[in-house]
């Protein structure tokens, strides 16, 4: 495997997906090949808790059209690089969101970064269940200021910036691909 993905979406006060990001990278570095950014229509005017950062900070989406149309498009871009293995945080809620992705093997971050066992930053004194997995403090935001040291880091809540982050955390875990295996969903 040479290349995957990772993924994020927001979604509508009603649980429409209303935005789309993904990144390809590269699977022996985790640097970063290519980006995508979809957001979908009607679902953009619906309102969400997000719906302020889909354009924040002058992004601009690739396309902003159907989900079908999206879907095609995402398809056929994962294809050009031979993505078969998806990435997100919190993987089960974008699969769940999207089963027209469903026939990619899923894992998920998360149940690699909040365990003291995988997450080498988990200070001493947090707060772990015996499975070593954090009792709180384990979402995007948290984690990032914990692997990066960076404090004051904000997750924007734009699907886009939120999976350059997400493969930012993948980074800087610094395990192989192979470990997430542990974390396969779909």
């Amino acid at each position: 495997m040479s290349k995957f993905a990772v993924i994020d979406t927001e979604t509508t006060w009603g649980d429409a997906v209303m935005s789309i990001g993904i990144v390809v990278a590269d699977s022996e570095t985790f640097k970063l090949v290519d980006k995508r950014y979809y957001i979908l229509t009607p679902f953009k005017n619906h309102g969400g808790m997000y719906t302020y950062a889909l354009y924040a900070n002058g992004i601009v989406p690739d396309l902003e059209c159907s989900r079908e149309k999206a879907m095609m498009e995402l398809a056929r871009f994962l294809s050009s690089y031979k993505v078969k293995t998806m990435f997100a945080y919190n993987a089960s809620f974008d699969y769940r969101h999207l089963p027209e992705l469903s026939r990619f093997a899923w894992h998920d971050i998360m149940k690699v970064a909040a365990y003291r066992q995988h997450n080498p930053k988990i200070p001493n004194y947090a707060d772990c269940y015996r499975t070593g997995r954090l009792k709180r403090g384990y979402g995007v935001e948290s984690v990032y200021r914990m692997l990066s040291e960076d404090l004051v880091y904000c997750e924007m809540h734009n699907a886009l910036t939120d999976a350059i982050d997400e493969l930012e955390i993948m980074r800087l875990l610094n395990h192989e691909l192979s470990k997430y295996e542990l974390a396969r969903i779909g």
